[in-house]
C-alpha cells in the first residue's frame, strides 16, 4: 500500500516556482542563493517586499488591466473576453501596445511640493512632478509612457492649455524647451498625456528619473486649477519574457493526486501565495494552479493517457524497445507538453503597482517525451 500523500512543503512550492520562471540575468544585482531568491528575481525585486506597511490603494486602470490579461482570473470571473479569442503574447490590448509588464507609478515630488498661493488670473502657479523609474531595467523598451493629471478646479469657459517642460534639479523651474503642449478642453476628467516620444526617444530605455515642470492656464481669464493628483503609466516589453505564440488554456482539470505508478498526466498543484508569506505584497491573484506532471510511460501508458497528449512516435518507440529488451535503453520521461501563463499583480520596493506577465507557469498537459 502506497504512503499517504503529503502536501508539498513551502520549499518544495519555491523549488518548483524557481524551476518554471526564466532564469534572472546575469547583470542582475547578486541575491541570496535558493530558490526564492530565484522566484524573487524574476519578479523584479531583489529582496522580499520592504515598501510600505499601509500600500496604497491599487488604481483601478491596474485592475482592469490584470482581470482583462489573466487567464484564471478570466475562469474564475465572467468572461471579459469573447470564448476562443486568443490574447497575443507580450501584448497589452486594452492599452493596444506591446508590452508584458505594466507599471503604475505615482508622483514622488506631491510630499514636497509647497501650498500653492493665491494667484492672479494669468498668472497660474507650475508644478513639478518627479517619477522614480530606477526599478526599469535596461532590457525592456518602452511602449508607452501616459501620464495622467488630476485637477481641482472650476472649468473655463473656452478650456485649457497644458505645457510640459524638462524640470531642472533644485528650483524645480522649467528649465529646457517646452517637451509638449496640448489642448485640454475639459477637467472633469483626467487629463492624459502620451510622454514617449516627447520627454525620451522612442528607441531608448527610460530614465532613472523624470522631473517635469507642468503649467495648465485657462485660454480665457478664469481661476486657476489646483494639481490634485499626478502619476505616469509606464508599458515595457522585455523581450527575455516573451514566446512567439500564444498557448490557450484547456478547460480540462488536472487530477487531484494518483499514484505514481498510473499513467503520465498531468497533477493538480495550487500555490498559495498566502502560504508562502507574501500577501501582504502580491495583490493578485492570491494563488495559481502551477500543477505537474507523473506517471508512467511504460506500455501501454504511453500509448495514451487520460489528461495526456499523445506520445511521440519516439517516445513509443523507446517504450516498445524497453518491453522487448529492457537494458537496451531508457524508458521516456513524463514532462509538460503545453503550458500556459498567468499574470502577477504586485507592489514593487518602491511601492509601484506593477503588473507582469508570465509565460509558462501552468502545467495544462504532460506527455511522454
Amino acid at each position: 500500500m502506497p504512503p499517504p500523500r503529503r502536501r508539498p512543503g513551502h520549499r518544495v512550492l519555491f523549488l518548483l516556482l524557481a524551476l518554471l520562471l526564466p532564469s534572472p540575468p546575469p547583470t542582475r544585482a547578486p541575491a541570496p542563493p535558493g530558490p526564492a531568491a530565484a522566484l524573487l528575481q524574476a519578479l523584479g525585486l531583489p529582496d522580499v517586499h520592504r515598501g510600505a506597511l499601509t500600500p496604497r490603494p491599487v488604481p483601478p486602470v491596474m485592475w482592469r488591466l490584470f482581470r482583462h490579461r489573466d487567464p484564471q482570473e478570466a475562469r474564475v470571473g465572467p468572461r471579459r473576453t469573447p470564448q476562443g479569442t486568443t490574447l497575443r503574447p507580450c501584448h497589452v490590448e486594452e492599452l493596444g501596445v506591446a508590452g508584458n509588464i505594466v507599471r503604475h507609478i505615482p508622483d514622488r515630488g506631491a510630499p514636497t511640493r509647497p501650498p500653492e498661493p493665491a494667484r492672479a488670473a494669468g498668472q497660474c502657479p507650475e508644478w513639478t512632478v518627479v517619477f522614480d523609474l530606477s526599478a526599469v531595467e535596461p532590457a525592456e523598451r518602452p511602449s508607452r509612457a501616459r501620464l495622467e493629471l488630476r485637477f481641482a478646479a472650476a472649468e473655463a469657459p473656452f478650456g485649457w492649455e497644458l505645457s510640459i517642460t524638462q524640470a531642472a534639479e533644485g528650483d524645480g523651474a522649467g528649465a529646457g524647451p517646452v517637451l509638449l503642449r496640448q489642448a485640454v478642453p475639459t477637467l472633469r476628467t483626467p487629463v492624459r498625456a502620451e510622454l514617449l516620444g516627447a520627454a525620451w526617444p522612442r528607441n531608448a530605455s527610460a530614465p532613472r528619473s523624470l522631473r517635469l515642470a507642468l503649467a495648465l492656464r485657462p485660454r480665457a481669464p478664469a481661476a486657476c486649477a489646483h494639481l490634485a493628483e499626478a502619476s505616469l503609466l509606464l508599458v515595457t516589453l522585455d523581450p527575455r519574457l516573451c514566446h512567439p505564440l500564444a498557448r490557450p488554456r484547456r478547460e480540462a482539470e488536472p487530477a487531484v493526486g494518483g499514484s505514481p505508478g498510473g499513467a503520465c498526466r498531468t497533477r493538480r498543484l495550487y500555490v498559495s501565495f498566502r502560504e508562502v508569506g507574501w500577501h501582504r505584497w502580491v495583490i493578485a491573484p492570491r494563488g495559481f494552479l502551477a500543477n505537474y506532471c507523473q506517471g508512467q510511460c511504460a506500455l501501454p501508458a504511453a500509448l495514451s493517457g487520460p489528461g495526456g497528449t499523445a506520445p511521440l512516435n519516439h517516445a513509443v518507440l523507446r517504450a516498445l524497445m524497453h518491453a522487448a529488451a529492457p537494458g537496451a535503453g531508457g524508458l521516456p520521461c513524463c514532462v509538460p507538453a503545453r503550458l500556459s501563463p498567468i499574470s502577477v499583480l504586485f507592489f514593487d520596493n518602491s511601492d509601484n503597482v506593477v503588473l507582469r506577465h508570465y509565460e509558462d507557469m501552468v502545467v495544462d498537459e504532460c506527455g511522454c517525451r
